[in-house]
């Protein structure tokens, strides 16, 4: 079995299970099951030091972290990462904030680190680099003769031609995506929306397989929806530790039932609407007084960039104002906490909550949905609330699915999800249960490494499975998932 060398921005503790980042956990699961490499930024910015790797090991895993510099992160990770592809590829075109130098230090991060990793390969490696990051990090391995399967997956968004068009220089993007074996997706919608740019940003030729053709070299191009340790994060969700914590917790509340969001701090996340829609509900339906809370958890993310101390601002004004407007003395409406939790209470904090939010604007696609499933109790499951626009909603159908933009109508799935029946509970919860522990991380895991290790056979069986289906199933050839709602 090949090596597998993953490269991401930031290396997950490996010795550690308890790690927050749905991508960290994932990615975890994955190289920890076959050995081999996980390389990124060590997540210091020193320009004093001599610039050389830190190699550790872990298990069968080696960890190889890379130094940046203060001028290199200011540019690459504050600058063209988080200030122009983030908002970019998540339709916030308006927050985009170009600047030149901006991408000299993108493309310069990608090739000092390509520089850095070449050494530590072997030809028979299998690549896989994680997320917009490191876009044009295949194009440096190349450049440097690199001839491995080099494959890479996008968590975000991916935009269409029209939007792309803003990016200075999109069609070198497009080109960079095209030395890759192999380039995964989130969602359908995402790989559509890549193949058209291959389409009009480039030369490149698409055959009856679904490769595509660009100069000497092959791509594929498909959906690998991720998935989470369902066992893992029911265990975490369920046990005994955390039960104490979550009885003494419901002990003093006022409220009978409790709805979550659990955010990263971020702007795509559609938090205030979300806040907006509870105040509606509480407004449009006074006997849901005293009878529900709110709970949001939105860890600090990115303070160093202004959208984010605006979000920041924002959150903490309106879950004022809401709660000076509906609060009594033993019942605060809404409760926002703005620092991490730990993933086994968070998952304990889940299992508490009769309604899950996840409503972002915009998003990839947003594992605390999944998690939110994992945790339930089977015989007295919850209800999630999901966003039509986060991917998960192309393979969670059984959700309530809303429009984050339609303040009226998230208030009134809220009051649905509140007040749903228990046997309509169970039926939607089933459903959706047996499709995240079906298609979950190792499905993911294994779906993207058998594409990547023999791309052009797996084109070539993936266009007969697509041919003899109706529809492209989550999992990129596999059983077809369902499409239908449960009946409201």
């Amino acid at each position: 079995m090949s090596r597998l060398v993953v490269v991401s921005n930031r290396v997950g503790n490996l010795s550690n299970p308890a790690q927050t980042g749905g991508l960290a956990v994932a990615i975890s699961e994955a190289i920890k099951g076959r050995g081999g490499i996980w390389f990124g930024w060590d997540g210091v910015t020193d320009d004093s030091g001599d610039g050389t790797t830190t190699v550790d090991t872990v298990g069968s895993v080696q960890t190889i972290l890379n130094p940046m510099q203060a001028v290199d992160y200011e540019a690459f990770y504050l600058g063209f990462a988080n200030s122009v592809i983030w908002p970019l590829f998540h339709y916030r075109a308006d927050l985009v904030r170009f600047q030149q130098d901006y991408y000299e230090g993108y493309l310069r991060v990608n090739e000092q680190f390509a520089n850095a990793l070449m050494p530590h390969l072997k030809s028979d490696d299998l690549v896989w680099i994680h997320d917009y990051h490191f876009m044009s990090f295949g194009t440096y391995l190349r450049n440097l003769g690199c001839d491995s399967r080099i494959g890479f997956f996008l968590h975000i968004p991916f935009p269409g031609p029209d939007l792309l068009a803003a990016l200075p220089n999109h069609a070198g993007f497009i080109e960079d995506l095209l030395q890759y074996d192999v380039v995964g997706f989130q969602t359908s919608a995402d790989v559509a929306n890549f193949k058209r740019c291959v389409e009009e940003f480039t030369s490149a030729e698409v055959d009856e397989t679904g490769l595509i053709r660009f100069h000497d070299r092959t791509c594929v191009a498909e959906r690998f929806p991720i998935g989470i340790d369902v066992d893992s994060f029911q265990e975490m969700a369920a046990s005994k530790a955390e039960a104490a914590f979550i009885d003494a917790f419901k002990h003093n509340l006022v409220a009978d039932k409790q709805m979550i969001g659990v955010d990263r701090l971020d702007y795509s996340k559609g938090i205030p609407a979300r806040f907006q829609a509870f105040a509606q509900m509480l407004t449009r339906y006074p006997e849901m007084s005293k009878k529900v809370s709110f709970l949001q958890i939105a860890p600090p993310s990115r303070g160093d960039i202004g959208a984010y101390a605006e979000i920041r601002e924002e959150l903490e004004r309106l879950s004022g104002m809401i709660n000076g407007a509906h609060a009594d003395f033993d019942w605060t409406p809404i409760r926002y906490i703005h620092r991490s939790v730990s993933r086994d209470r968070l998952a304990a904090m889940l299992r508490a909550s009769e309604v899950g939010l996840v409503t972002p604007m915009r998003d990839g696609m947003n594992l605390v949905a999944k998690e939110y499933v994992a945790a339930q109790d089977p015989e007295n499951p919850g209800v999630l609330v999901l966003s039509r626009f986060a991917g998960a909603a192309e393979e969670m159908p059984e959700a309530l699915l809303v429009n984050p933009f339609d303040i009226d109508e998230m208030a009134e799935m809220y009051f649905q999800a509140l007040n749903m029946p228990l046997e309509e509970r169970k039926e939607r919860h089933k459903a959706l249960f047996e499709r995240i522990r079906r298609y979950d991380v190792k499905a993911w895991q294994e779906s993207f490494l058998e594409a990547l290790t023999s791309p052009r056979e797996w084109a070539e069986k993936h266009a007969v499975r697509t041919a003899d289906n109706d529809s492209v199933d989550p999992n990129a050839g596999g059983p077809q998932a369902p499409s239908g709602r449960v009946p409201t």
